[in-house]
């Protein structure tokens, strides 16, 4: 009773500058008195202040700091030494969020063991699996190492304790929603204790000078679960992204505080493991002896690396009234675009008529603007039962009114398709400096764009004579 009297006391009032009425809650009007604006607050408490004490280490001037404790160390896989700028910086910490079973956890285990030596002690802790789990999987995946520590706990103290035991150089967490610690009540991948357990490893890895791989569990909705400070306290922060039933796997950054949050690392996962790609562009490419109608190539850029990737599109005559639009890999909203540009722009009308299926080879995603052209193109030449020229990749963004837009990185788009041995690309205007030996032609607006397709053999649309253009499009001098 007497603490209850004593909050109460500590609790600030409001009183009325006019009628002296008093009240527990602020109102903007004085019931007693009706007067406006005169409700104030009074007897709050003190404010407490905090005196300046101690530091720890003297500020100096940013040019005498030592910047070689900062140094990054790789990783031993060279995939994710692309996305974390060179390698992990000691003391940092990094979360890495994705789906399950999209391979997080294999991932990490390989890392583990190849970041392992003699001079590098690892510590694997897992709390969603067993130990004899986690070996299974390393002797599957052939990551077995002397120097790599493997642990199977749930408490926050016992954590902390193998930290003290192992003395890691780095420390890998499966996954900090699954560790409580004994002093916050709630269970564990809660709020408090996902925050506690996150701050108590921080402050352990700055004053170790340990790096810090944290596994984060994803909502429903794909974002990061727990409270939104987790994000803002680590220092770098990874997405882990792929369709389950495709071998492609890719780690973006979302936030790094020692590099580019713009690159992207490229995985294949297999029975054997996981393993880098340093050319993916395999994967989204279909060799095919003789062309066929419906597919068009184009380059896309994931963060700074650009991939060949090939988009594919079937139209059929349709059975139901309202015919069926299908898209895998692809913006089912840009590909609606696109049909109402061919139709409208392009004089194309057989296609409100039919069923579309359009998909990506390889299980890729493609979501940038600068793949509408290739979009548009496979779609034209699967109404049309022509196959497009062969070696020939479409760069470019396509507007309602037909144009196609020049979008960003197109030197780097055409160098990597020449480099894969492509020879022919249509491009938007001004693309720059292009690759000697390669045909580019600029296209301006969709008209240009369809007379790469060969007339003799073109599927008539609504009967009406094609008005022909008088102009064909430029092609670009590669010697300037």
């Amino acid at each position: 009773m007497a603490a209850r009297t004593k909050s109460a006391k500590d609790r600030p009032s409001y009183r009325c500058t006019e009628c002296g009425w008093t009240t527990a809650k602020w109102l903007g009007r004085c019931p007693e008195c009706q007067t406006w604006g005169t409700v104030e607050e009074y007897g709050a408490p003190a404010v407490r202040t905090t005196a300046a004490g101690r530091v720890s280490t003297a500020a100096v001037p940013i040019g005498q700091v030592d910047g070689r404790q900062a140094t990054a160390r790789s990783t031993g896989v060279t995939e994710l030494d692309r996305v974390l700028g060179g390698g992990l910086v000691p003391g940092a910490v990094v979360l890495l969020a994705g789906e399950p079973g999209v391979g997080k956890s294999t991932l990490l285990l390989d890392v583990a063991a190849k970041a392992a030596s003699d001079d590098h002690r690892t510590l694997y802790v897992t709390g969603e699996e067993s130990a004899s789990q986690v070996r299974l999987r390393a002797d599957r995946i052939n990551a077995l190492h002397d120097h790599l520590y493997l642990a199977a706990e749930t408490d926050l103290s016992a954590v902390l304790g193998h930290l003290d035991a192992v003395k890691p150089s780095l420390l890998v967490l499966d996954s900090v929603q699954t560790v409580a610690s004994p002093e916050i009540d709630g269970a564990p991948g809660g709020m408090a204790q996902v925050r506690e357990v996150a701050g108590a490893l921080i402050r352990a890895s700055k004053e170790r000078g340990m790096s810090t791989i944290l596994v984060g569990h994803v909502t429903k909705d794909g974002a990061i679960a727990g409270p939104r400070l987790l994000e803002h306290l680590v220092d770098v922060v990874l997405s882990f992204e792929g369709d389950r039933h495709a071998r492609l796997r890719l780690v973006r950054g979302v936030k790094n505080r020692y590099g580019a949050t713009d690159e992207v690392g490229c995985f294949e996962l297999h029975d054997e493991g996981i393993t880098g790609l340093a050319d993916p562009s395999g994967l989204f490419l279909t060799r095919r002896a003789e062309a066929v109608p419906g597919t068009c190539l184009t380059v896309t850029l994931e963060g700074r690396r650009p991939l060949v990737a090939e988009v594919q599109a079937l139209t059929v005559d349709s059975q139901i009234p309202s015919p069926r639009r299908t898209t895998s890999g692809l913006e089912t909203s840009r590909v609606s675009m696109m049909l109402a540009v061919l139709e409208q722009r392009g004089r194309i009308t057989a296609l409100g008529k039919r069923d579309i299926y359009s998909a990506t080879v390889g299980g890729v995603k493609l979501s940038e603007p600068a793949a509408d052209l290739a979009i548009a193109l496979a779609l034209a030449s699967a109404a049309s039962d022509t196959p497009l020229p062969k070696n020939l990749v479409a760069i470019g963004e396509v507007g309602l009114a037909g144009e196609v837009r020049r979008v960003t990185g197109v030197q780097r788009r055409l160098a990597e398709a020449h480099r894969l041995g492509f020879t022919h690309a249509l491009v938007p205007s001004d693309p720059g400096k292009v690759p000697p030996g390669m045909k580019v032609t600029e296209v301006a607006d969709m008209g240009d764009a369809l007379r790469v397709l060969p007339r003799g053999r073109q599927r008539p649309s609504d009967g009406a004579p094609r008005k022909e253009r008088t102009e064909a499009p430029r092609e670009v001098d590669t010697r300037r």
